[in-house]
């Protein structure tokens, strides 16, 4: 047999490590389908499949990578961790004990609040676009720290028009009502006239961000004489919002690497 000489670092080819395979029952209670009672209930009355077939054993054991398995007629994929997209409609407070308005949780299905899935940072009530959600509090910690540079990408509608010397403050810096330090966009551009149901004629204007302070996008937009009628996020990090994700709609996201490349 062949091995390696002592002393030598060079390792051989390894086949990839894989989890240890789990009890359907705890795959079920760590996706967020309930207690494991719960959960040992929903498999013994047939009501989870894998594949074709019917599995009722709630002690079968699965390997829970990509696995794609059906709970009362509802498709899923096992997640370790849940991170998640949502083009967020107006309307919807980003809280838990939401004051005014619904809960933008109340969007979501029941596993994955029993998850604790937690937004990745907040958008006002009449903000809509692009909202992320996980349970990975590292993952929030890093997103939201203001150690970690992530743009984001908001399309805003203005009541008046936007002039190149408002573009030039905003790039330049502009100080906001009760902070003394001027705060400056990374990018920001012009988008021209547009139509809005409600607002009549709006004006255009995309700004790159990479702080996130309170209002931070209306405040810098009433700095320099204007008005934000309506906000949209388009952008988080390398991850835009997709063209087909309706409002109030979720999809998952495969890898955090979408949202932040490795370096």
């Amino acid at each position: 047999m062949l091995a390696g000489r002592r002393g030598d670092n060079r390792a051989f080819p390894q086949p990839p490590i894989r989890p240890a395979a789990v009890k359907l029952s705890q795959l079920l209670f760590s996706q967020g389908f309930g207690p494991r009672r719960t959960c040992e209930g929903l498999i013994c009355s047939g009501e989870v499949r894998i594949g074709d077939v019917v599995v009722d054993d709630p002690f079968h054991e699965v390997d829970p990578v990509g696995l794609r398995f059906v709970v009362e007629g509802q498709a899923w994929t096992y997640q370790e961790k849940a991170l998640l997209v949502m083009n967020k409609p107006a309307g919807y407070e980003c809280s838990q004990k939401p004051k005014h308005h619904p809960s933008i949780y109340s969007l979501l299905p029941a596993p994955l609040r029993r998850r604790d899935v937690q937004t990745i940072g907040r958008l006002d009530e009449d903000t809509t676009g692009l909202l992320l959600f996980t349970d990975d509090g590292n993952l929030i910690h890093r997103w939201t720290s203001p150690k970690h540079v992530l743009a984001k990408v908001y399309e805003a509608g203005c009541k008046h028009p936007v002039d190149e010397r408002a573009i030039r403050d905003l790039l330049h810096g502009v100080v906001l009502h009760d902070d003394p330090l001027p705060v400056k966009a990374a990018a920001a551009e012009a988008t021209g006239p547009f139509e809005h149901p409600q607002h009549g004629t709006l004006h255009g204007l995309r700004l790159t961000l990479t702080e996130g302070k309170y209002h931070q996008v209306k405040r810098m937009v009433a700095a320099v004489s204007n008005r934000v009628e309506t906000l949209h996020r388009s952008t988080f990090g390398a991850y835009t919002l997709p063209a087909d994700l309706a409002p109030g709609r979720w999809r998952w996201i495969t890898s955090p690497t979408e949202v932040q490349p490795a370096a």
